[in-house]
This record gives C-alpha cells, structure tokens and sequence, in this order.
C-alpha cells in the first residue's frame, strides 16, 4: 500500500510540473488530433513555427502585395489555378470559411497560379459567386517556389507573426466545422 501512495504522489507532482508547459504550448498544439479528420486528415501541423520570408504577390488590379501587410491575422495562404480540378472544387469552402470567420483576424489568400489565363480568374470567381475572396496572383511562381510547393492545391496555415504553423497538400472540404476549428484555434494560438 505505501507503494502505491508514492506513485502516486511522484505521479502528482510530475503531473503539477508539467503543467505550466501544458499551457504554454499554442493553441495549435492543443488541437485534438480527431478535429483532423475527414480531408483535414492531411493537414500537418509545424512541430515549431517556420519564419517565412516577406512573400510578395500581385491583386486583381497588378497592385503589389506583401504576407507582411497581413501581420497580426492568421492566413490561409491557398495556392490554386482555374485549370485545376480539385482546386475549382475546393474554392467554394474557402469562400464560406472566409464568411464564416469574417476579416478582422482571418484572411484567405488564394494566389491562383493563372500566368497566361488570368483573365479566367474573375469571371471564375463571379461564375462560383465567390464573394468573399480577393484576386491574388503570383506572377512567376515566386511564392510557390519560396515556400517549395509542388502540388495544387496547396494550403499553407500563417501566424500573425508572419511564420508557417502547418500545411496540407491537396483540397479540403474548408468549410466543415473541424476546418472551423483549426482556424480558430490559429487565430486564438
């Protein structure tokens, strides 16, 4: 019996020191890992934040664009084409995400990868009444190739620090309340 009283006790104790870690951990690590379920099973999260570089992209009307006119939001940075099936099928969720957690803290950037066909993208986005994404494009593939994407799409989760938390190759159903949840623990971590 007095065995068990000090495995107990040592096991309370480990218990009590860890858990100032625990909750000094971000809120991203504290995500369940059965939020990731359904296509957000491909989702990986970064074991530490990744510092990005100052990634510079274009909007609709060939104005420059900088991540670092988005520090202090979370962004989903998408990376996607008009030619690209499972990226037409999956921008619609990334219009009802961006609905749903509205832009004071959270912003969707898709940068369509539309070089010669870009004029496809708006009448794209008015065709699928995406009415809640900007027209963002990468002009020579400069993002992509800074952040080694090699697959479309490709979604890449940005801190409010400007620094990569996660990624996840191929579509997502976004708009789902485990996809909700994520968001939402990034915005909060």
């Amino acid at each position: 019996m007095a065995h068990s009283r000090i495995d107990f006790l040592i096991g309370r104790r480990l218990l009590l020191a860890a858990l100032p870690a625990f909750f000094a951990v971000p809120a991203l690590a504290k995500v369940s890992p059965t939020l990731l379920t359904g296509t957000l099973a491909r989702f990986t999260l970064a074991k530490e934040p990744k510092p990005l570089p100052d990634l510079a992209f274009t909007d609709a009307n060939d104005k420059p664009v900088t991540l670092a006119d988005y520090k202090g939001k979370t962004v989903l940075l998408n990376f996607w084409a008009t030619w690209c099936a499972p990226c037409v099928k999956e921008m619609p969720s990334l219009d009802k995400l961006q609905a749903e957690m509205g832009k004071d803290k959270f912003v969707v950037l898709p940068l369509s990868l539309d070089g010669p066909s870009k004029p496809k993208v708006a009448p794209f986005y008015a065709d699928k009444k995406l009415s809640n994404l900007g027209i963002y494009f990468d002009k020579g593939k400069k993002v992509l190739g800074a952040l080694d994407i090699s697959v479309l799409p490709t979604s890449v989760l940005v801190d409010a620090q400007g620094r990569e938390i996660g990624r996840m190759q191929g579509d997502a159903d976004w708009d789902k309340p485990e996809a909700l949840a994520l968001m939402k623990a990034a915005v909060s971590a």
